[in-house]
């Protein structure tokens, strides 16, 4: 593993002289609106070089090796070892197919908005940084507890998973001993240096991705005939796909399947977040935003292609994850073993990303004077511990509700993360669509960036349009209306807290003038 960097600031004594991104929360709406694009061009004009996040503390410790891996490794989870069975059975193999086909396109499309802002203002924990700059303050503060919501709640439910995980080897041992040796171990992980967390992650998402290759190429061959499989006298070849009809259930599953499809894919916006503490991300970005698309289509539909093809339909991931089912049929021993070590550097990947990002967004609220401006400092490894042991505190209450509450708070704390996703997609592309326009309103061109949105502005609509679709059409499903009614309920909250903090702060500074009126007039 390399070396952690722990003192570039005296490498690159440059990088303090660097302009600040003009988003203080002090400032007036007009004057964030009026200036996209000089705040755009200084920060674009960044050449990589340094190991600093702009105007902030953090190091710029990952390469573009980390990036690709994080965005993967936000992205495959447990859901596709463990419940793609479940989503097959829904919709069908060809509605499954078909839904995962979708929502990679929908999630392309955002990438490509997200890179050019990534680009143009790489910024730690970016999302409500472009939604206050591009929409307004509100909105950003709305989008930063979104995303926080988002990760904090993915926490508490992949602490649990790893302590049942263990209990396979272990089944004698108590759950919550191994849940809080993967909560010290991830809090370790994040708390030495932002290089320590990517190299963790790009090892953890390596497993996830091996795995995944292993599983496609053997059942490939088993598909084809080369390799026996149990249950075939001769090659299976596709003809389970479409045994029962192209829909076995009727298209309305697969409407279903596509908004959960959306939210297994979120966590490839995890690029954003990251973009303020990866080297040279001019480079870095653009590259692992292009690759996700192939990957996501290779490695999600090409695993349900192979499931769909070996197992009847009706039978898929029911008690066991299909998987597991496979490669017991083809007779790989230890296939159960296999598959639990998998999922388990799965639960540790994505418990590992999660604290990442809740923290970033944590120290980025408070950079932007959201919260108490403490929480963005970092220590001598550029680590914000304030605001790591924050996001800490709020995956353990998560994990506590899941335990004490699990079907009245920790239910409700699901069902608003499951949108909370979506709706910073929406953000993202709404950004880009106004970041666009206000650049070249203030007399600058295209060719000025160092990343474009291709097909801008058709792909930047789809995008938007796709993301506010998935989110509005939600009430069609029955089984996530609730969600729905949750997250619009929560968003109206948000923006009440954030017009109440607005007020009381107004009333502080008020209270505070007329007290030094008082003073002047008493010497007076």
């Amino acid at each position: 593993m390399s070396q952690p960097d722990t003192d570039t600031a005296a490498q690159s004594p440059s990088s303090q002289q660097e302009p600040q991104i003009q988003t203080d929360g002090r400032r007036s709406h007009s004057e964030q609106m009026n200036q996209p694009a000089q705040t755009s061009q200084s920060e674009s004009s960044h050449d990589g070089k340094d190991e600093h996040a702009l105007h902030t503390n953090l190091k710029r410790g990952m390469e573009s090796r980390h990036l690709q891996m994080i965005s993967l490794g936000g992205v495959i989870g447990t859901g596709l070892f463990l419940s793609s069975g479940y989503t097959i059975q829904q919709a069908g193999p060809i509605g499954t197919i078909l839904a995962y086909g979708i929502g990679a396109l929908i999630v392309y499309l955002v990438m490509l908005t997200l890179g050019e802002l990534s680009v143009a203002m790489p910024v730690t924990g970016s999302f409500h940084v472009y939604a206050e700059k591009f929409i307004g303050p509100g909105t950003g503060f709305v989008i930063a507890i979104q995303y926080w919501l988002t990760w904090t709640v993915a926490l508490g439910s992949e602490f649990t998973a790893a302590g049942l995980l263990m209990q396979r080897w272990f089944p004698n041992s108590p759950t919550w001993a191994w849940s809080a040796a993967c909560i010290t171990l991830i809090f370790t992980l994040n708390a030495l240096s932002v290089r320590f967390f990517a190299e963790a992650e790009f090892w953890f998402a390596s497993i996830k991705v091996f795995a995944i290759c292993a599983f496609i190429v053997i059942g490939s061959l088993a598909i084809f005939g080369v390799i026996p499989v149990a249950g075939y006298q001769h090659a299976p070849m596709f003809g389970n796909l479409i045994k029962d009809g192209v829909f076995p259930n009727g298209f309305m599953p697969v409407f279903a399947t596509i908004l959960t499809v959306n939210f297994a894919f979120s966590g490839t916006e995890l690029i954003g977040v990251t973009a303020g503490e990866t080297r040279d991300p001019q480079t870095a970005v653009p590259k692992a935003i292009h690759t996700t698309l192939w990957r996501l289509v290779l490695f999600f539909i090409g695993s349900i292609t192979v499931m769909c093809a070996l197992i009847p339909w009706r039978k898929a991931g029911v008690g066991e994850s299909p998987f597991v089912l496979v490669f017991n049929g083809i007779g790989i021993p230890y296939a159960g073993d296999i598959m639990n070590f998998v999922v388990l550097t799965a639960v540790l990947s994505a418990s590992n990303s999660g604290l990442y990002a809740s923290t970033r967004m944590v120290w980025s609220m408070g950079n932007e004077g959201m919260i108490p401006r403490w929480f963005a400092k970092t220590n001598r490894r550029g680590v914000p511990m304030l605001a790591l042991c924050a996001a800490m505190a709020g995956g353990l209450l998560a994990l506590l509700s899941s335990v004490i509450a699990a079907s009245t708070v920790y239910l409700v704390l699901v069902a608003l993360s499951g949108l909370s996703a979506v709706v910073v997609w929406i953000a993202i592309a709404y950004c880009q669509i106004v970041f666009r326009r206000r650049w070249l309103e203030s007399g600058h061109s295209t060719s000025e960036l160092k990343y474009r949105t291709p097909g801008y502005p058709y792909v930047s609509w789809a995008a938007f349009i796709l993301c506010t679709a998935s989110f509005v059409l939600v009430i069609f499903d029955v089984e996530q209306r609730f969600a729905l009614v949750a997250e619009l309920v929560f968003i109206v909250a948000c923006y009440g807290a954030y017009f109440l903090q607005q007020w009381v702060r107004k009333r502080k500074k008020a209270t505070e003038a007329d007290d030094l009126d008082t003073l002047w007039v008493a010497r007076d």
